[in-house]
């Protein structure tokens, strides 16, 4: 009961922060990114793919975070694969395949001077979430290895809680910097600090969203859409206390410090937007012999 307390604490407050605009609300805007280690090294391994797709609910959107939270509330959907190095025929000491299927409300809200996100949810980890089935079907399809699916983790519901405080500084017109910290509790509990650099005006007007795997920030409200180029760049380094994808025990010992470099490419066309990014992650266990690096792509096509 105690364990799973932060997560009950955190649904209380945003049932209690929405219950007065419940007649009101709409949806907002919408944002989703794909990550995919083909996209970035061209492998099939470790943090192998995700995709996680928001739908963003509130009043209305007026370019500046609310000082409330749960005047804006995010549903958050995501599925990802974790895969040994070799997918068909892993080594005894790699890490265990693991298949994830969360879901989480999460809210954006401006406190003290700073960007605050609050969210929560359920992961649920092994068989029943189906990915393992559908990686396998993906590759019978494209005609490659499919995975090796006999050791991989048990079927778990973990409730998960994230946090993080950031706060923007523009150095110019077209030139800004975000410092931030994060945490999180649950089916993987860390903390983490960092910062994102945007050369351009991506992002600018718009609410902002983190995805879990790469760090990479994608829009979940639109904002400023003048058509051109930006450039993104961050980084962040993670202290970790526990993860139930590289469990005690096992044959790949969790490392205790990840970081992650990220640099992206966005395109605002008069209707559409692209954005591609690519990610450097460190090993995250201490038999991984290398990082790896993970393609992100997120595509808001207007017709």
């Amino acid at each position: 009961m105690i364990r799973h307390a932060p997560c009950l604490a955190l649904l209380t407050l945003l049932s209690t922060g929405t219950a007065f605009a419940q007649e009101q609300t709409r949806t907002l805007g919408w944002g989703s990114i794909f990550d995919n280690d083909a996209l970035g090294d061209m492998h099939d391994h470790w943090n192998s793919g995700t995709l996680t797709i928001s739908v963003l609910r509130g009043v209305e959107w007026t370019g500046q975070l609310p000082t409330n939270p749960g005047e804006i509330l995010e549903y958050r959907l995501s599925g990802e694969t974790v895969t040994p190095g070799n997918l068909d025929h892993p080594s005894p000491n790699d890490r265990r395949y693991a298949g994830l299927l969360s879901f989480g409300i999460h809210t954006q809200f401006a406190w003290a001077g700073f960007d605050a996100e609050l969210g929560g949810g359920l992961v649920g980890l092994g068989p029943q979430t189906g990915a393992g089935n559908l990686q396998s079907w993906l590759h019978r399809l494209l005609g490659v290895a499919k995975p090796d699916l006999s050791n991989q983790l048990g079927n778990a519901l973990y409730p998960t809680v994230n946090a993080e405080l950031g706060r923007g500084f523009a150095l110019s017109d077209q030139m800004s910097v975000r410092p931030f910290i994060s945490a999180q509790t649950g089916v993987e509990t860390l903390v983490r600090a960092g910062s994102d650099i945007v050369v351009g005006s991506f992002g600018q007007g718009a609410l902002m969203l983190r995805d879990q795997t790469t760090g990479q920030r994608y829009r979940g409200i639109r904002g400023d859409t003048s058509p051109g180029l930006s450039l993104t760049l961050g980084g962040d380094v993670a202290h970790v206390f526990d993860s139930a994808l590289l469990p005690a025990g096992g044959a790949a010992v969790a490392s205790d410090t990840r970081s992650r470099l990220r640099a992206g490419v966005a395109w605002q066309g008069e209707k559409s937007a692209v954005f591609y990014g690519i990610t450097y992650l460190s090993p995250e266990f201490d038999s991984q012999p290398e990082g790896q690096l993970v393609g992100s792509i997120n595509l808001n096509l207007r017709f």
